[in-house]
């Protein structure tokens, strides 16, 4: 499972659906090539989790077991289905992947994930930042009004 993540993310990615997605200049077949690519990868994610490959399926790719090919692979395919309104989801119909949106959510919901999409994080509310990580006490700090940068 890790070489197939290794090999099909940059579809997925900048590297190809991402990239000519959403670029200014359209390129219909571009688009086209690498976003049925991109379905056919979900597509695999969706038979294994629910057990149409011969195995027993989910929760996890193998089985029972969170794995670290499960980190691995919900960083990208989890974390994309997750936004599941954004127009690449749509345009992807990502709606018709049930099995790997339950996989995604019960990954995304794990305490120590909830924790690392923290990490190195300086955009949105305050409370879901950790601009640094040097202990599991960095979780807890807030700014205080001396770190805030001065306002102009």
């Amino acid at each position: 499972w890790l070489f197939w993540q290794i090999g099909s993310s940059p579809y997925l990615g900048g590297g190809g659906f991402g990239a000519f997605f959403g670029a200014k200049q359209k390129v219909e077949f571009a688009i086209d090539k690498y976003a049925l690519e991109v379905k056919r990868q979900f597509d695999v994610l969706e038979r294994v989790l629910a057990g149409k490959d011969g195995s027993k399926g989910g929760p996890f790719l193998l089985g029972e077991q969170y794995t670290i090919a499960d980190i691995c692979i919900w960083a990208w395919y989890g974390r994309k289905i997750l936004d599941i309104e954004s127009d690449q989801a749509v345009f992807l119909d990502l709606k018709a992947y049930p099995h790997v949106l339950a996989w995604a959510k019960k990954i995304a919901e794990r305490p120590a994930v909830v924790r690392g999409q923290r990490v190195n994080k300086v955009w949105g509310p305050e409370s879901e930042q950790v601009v640094e990580r040097h202990s599991a006490a960095d979780f807890t700090k807030t700014k205080s009004k001396e770190e805030e940068p001065a306002k102009k």
